[in-house]
């Protein structure tokens, strides 16, 4: 099953930006497909592997970084819509 998943990462501390930036980079390290932008980014990959790089990154920047907000929507679908 392919997943796609538009990701917002609020970090809770004045130096926010160095925290997303690794965020962004742990996601492109991981193997999906990611885009970042201004506001959001957007990963895809298969169900299965979207979901635990999800979890680790997730688990990684709390226990690095302390506390965060983390908004995420999902859509199952067989491929990356184009456009």
């Amino acid at each position: 099953m392919y997943l796609s998943v538009q990701i917002s990462h609020y970090p809770l501390q004045d130096d926010y930006k160095s925290s997303i930036r690794e965020v962004i980079q742990r996601l492109r390290n991981s193997g999906l497909e990611v885009h970042p932008n201004r506001m959001s980014t957007q990963v895809f990959g298969d169900f299965d592997q979207v979901m635990k790089v999800l979890a680790e990154t997730m688990k990684w920047s709390f226990e690095t970084h302390g506390k965060a907000v983390f908004t995420a929507n999902f859509l199952e679908g067989d491929r990356r819509p184009k456009g």
